[in-house]
């Protein structure tokens, strides 16, 4: 685990800013308490002792920025009026059943760690995120984005920024950065392709989709499948994600465009899942988790160390050489050298 974990939000920065610029009171208050996020831990009580099972537990912030706020739904609870609440507790567990049926892991830090949540977090909060701690919802505005807790590879996403930061421990800048945030829409995707059971084929390889609000047009935050094509709307702009290499993004805003040049490295693991073809969870999964987790990936890896990673771990895992071929040919697609 890392020393400082980078506090991780959904919704990028540059999203926000441009909302806020046009007046949107929502993205310029959500701004500042991300600003406030990212200089102080906001977590009130230290992350509980691990169990050999799910634990989940389910917190209401009542449109305070306190947390963890009032407890109101525990493990083995059943539903309880608030839908919120009940879709944060299904997508903690359908993370958790992702990892530890897919690769034996034991939660997010694979000793069992308890799994904590708060909704309702501020008032039309636009953005969720992982702070080192717990899951953080807020409910969205209603005009531009709507619940958080409503889409399960958001939640997916956030959890395996946890993942992350048990693991590799990928710096929060630049291209470590970027592969920091396309890891969390891999498994954040993976998330929702296993709980629906689907194949890499019948995937939308969307991250958000449905958070946007009705008008918005839009079908997501970002497009695995198409790169830079999640959006186009006037208030939001255009998604400005690259698929390759030679369109990366040089910029100083969103720690050096983290969230925008993880379309590249997100495109690759499509097109390798896509290849392969059959559940992505499994083959393409399972080799973007062995280079996560392989103990020798440097926290500073740009895309050539990560992709030279994916190529080592298919060769360690896959006697066949045709499927660590399918890494360095889907590497290749997007011009990141596996050499």
């Amino acid at each position: 685990m890392t020393a400082e974990p980078p506090l991780c939000a959904i919704v990028p920065p540059y999203v926000l800013d441009r909302l806020a610029e046009d007046g949107h009171e929502p993205a310029a208050r959500s701004l500042a308490l991300d600003a406030v996020h990212r200089t102080a831990r906001l977590t009130a009580v230290p992350a509980q002792p691990g169990s050999t099972r799910l634990e989940r537990v389910v917190c209401d912030a009542g449109h305070t920025q306190r947390l963890p706020g009032r407890t109101v739904r525990r493990e083995d609870q059943g539903p309880v009026p608030d839908q919120s609440v009940n879709q944060a507790y299904d997508g903690l567990g359908a993370t958790f059943a992702l990892f530890a049926d897919a690769y034996g892991r034991r939660s997010i830090d694979d000793r069992g760690l308890r799994l904590d949540a708060t909704v309702h977090y501020g008032r039309s909060y636009d953005n969720a995120f992982w702070d080192g701690h717990r899951m953080v919802f807020g409910d969205g505005d209603g005009e531009v984005f709507g619940d958080f807790t409503a889409c399960v590879d958001v939640i997916g996403h956030e959890l395996t920024h946890g993942v992350t930061q048990f693991t590799a421990g990928l710096e929060y800048q630049g291209q470590p950065g970027a592969l920091n945030e396309s890891v969390s829409d891999v498994f954040g995707s993976l998330v929702k392709q296993y709980a629906l059971r689907q194949d890499a084929a019948d995937a939308d390889w969307l991250i958000g989709a449905g958070l946007l609000a009705p008008g918005v047009q839009g079908v997501a935050l970002r497009s695995m499948k198409a790169p830079g094509t999640a959006y186009d709307d006037p208030r939001l702009g255009k998604d400005p994600q690259p698929a390759h290499l030679r369109d990366y993004v040089h910029t100083a805003q969103d720690n050096g465009g983290v969230h925008i040049n993880s379309g590249i490295p997100n495109h690759a693991f499509y097109l390798l899942a896509t290849a392969l073809g059959g559940p992505a969870w499994e083959r393409a999964g399972r080799i973007w988790y062995d280079a996560l987790t392989g103990r020798r990936l440097p926290a500073d890896a740009d895309f050539t160390a990560f992709a030279r990673a994916t190529v080592a771990a298919a060769g360690a895992r896959y006697p066949e050489r045709a499927v660590a071929d399918s890494v360095t040919a889907a590497w290749a697609k997007v011009g990141v050298s596996t050499a």
